[in-house]
């Protein structure tokens, strides 16, 4: 390749680059009021956010979709031509209606905008002409700004689908907020994958037969526990059961001279690192790594409820 010709391609995708972020910074600088209100129609319905596109729209409609109802807005992409062939009746009354269309005059969208109007579904208009008839008749129209297309010609939708998903994002986030949406929400509906490993909590990958001596055990007992786990360690325990101590190979070392007519409470270290079962399984990981230590007890009031070895969490994918 002549280093022309790679240079033409570099200047390219940086002018597509910027166009579209020049677009977003109008649309972001020209929201208002119709913006919030969008949010608190959603946020009123009982039942789901409709969202609905054709052609570039229905496939940026799909992805607003899924970033919704993976944020706890429950929603689903309807797509508008099979809405016209019996799918309409997936839109109740509960329902409100996210409409994408580029030029509001979509003439597949027709069948579903005027269900909306006949049953009094809130709709949501996301187009670039106010005087569409998507927006006229919309409940609430999101105007996109005019922008150029990336494309040079204004014929490929490019600054427009960014455009649009971009504020179907930020609905998304705004309703995420408003719903007070934690971590903990957001692995229930991804479970699997990268992100749901991550977002694993100690209690879910933690072992509860735990290797736990009493502090008077003598360590000929305390040996024997420790080989029988397989974690290298033992936490100690006193006579309420709260762990008080951790004997690892480092404190068998220490104390090698005279250990087998030593008591566990004579070994162990004291006030062992631990961690609560609800914490997220990375942050476990991040405290083994940084102390340069295998395994962490995960204590509730006191009370050990299992160990977590750091092997634990590199077979579920965090690292």
């Amino acid at each position: 390749m002549k280093a022309g010709g790679l240079t033409d391609y570099l200047e390219t995708a940086r002018r597509v680059i910027l166009t579209e972020a020049q677009g977003l910074a109008v649309l972001a600088e020209g929201l208002n009021g119709d913006f919030g209100r969008a949010v608190d129609l959603i946020l009123q319905a009982r039942g789901r956010v409709i969202v609905s596109g054709m052609g570039k729209s229905g496939h940026v409609g799909r992805k607003i979709a899924a970033t919704l109802a993976s944020t706890g807005t429950p929603a689903q992409f309807v797509h508008p031509a099979e809405a016209s062939h019996g799918d309409l009746g997936m839109v109740t009354r509960a329902d409100v209606a996210l409409v994408l269309s580029n030029s509001g005059e979509t003439p597949e969208l027709a069948d579903l905008i005027a269900h909306t109007r006949r049953f009094g579904i809130p709709l949501v208009g996301v187009a670039s002409r106010p005087d569409s008839t998507l927006l006229r008749q919309a409940d609430v129209a999101l105007v996109l700004p005019a922008a150029p297309e990336a494309c040079g010609n204004g014929i490929v939708p490019t600054t427009s689908t960014t455009m649009t998903l971009a504020l179907g994002d930020a609905l998304a986030v705004a309703l995420m907020e408003h719903r007070q949406f934690t971590p903990e929400h957001f692995r229930t509906f991804h479970p699997g994958g990268k992100l749901g490993a991550r977002l694993a909590k100690v209690g879910d990958l933690m072992h509860r037969d735990m290797p736990l001596v009493s502090e008077d055990t003598p360590m000929t007992d305390a040996l024997l526990v420790i080989s029988q786990k397989g974690y290298g360690v033992t936490g100690v325990i006193d006579a309420l059961g709260h762990l008080t101590g951790i004997i690892t190979d480092g404190d068998l070392r220490r104390h090698m001279d005279g250990l087998l007519d030593r008591r566990a409470s004579e070994v162990m270290t004291p006030g062992p690192r631990v961690i609560a079962p609800e914490a997220l399984a990375e942050s476990a990981l991040a405290q083994m790594q940084d102390r340069k230590i295998t395994c962490l007890f995960a204590v509730a009031d006191g009370m050990p409820q299992g160990i977590l070895h750091i092997h634990d969490c590199l077979r579920a994918g965090i690292a």
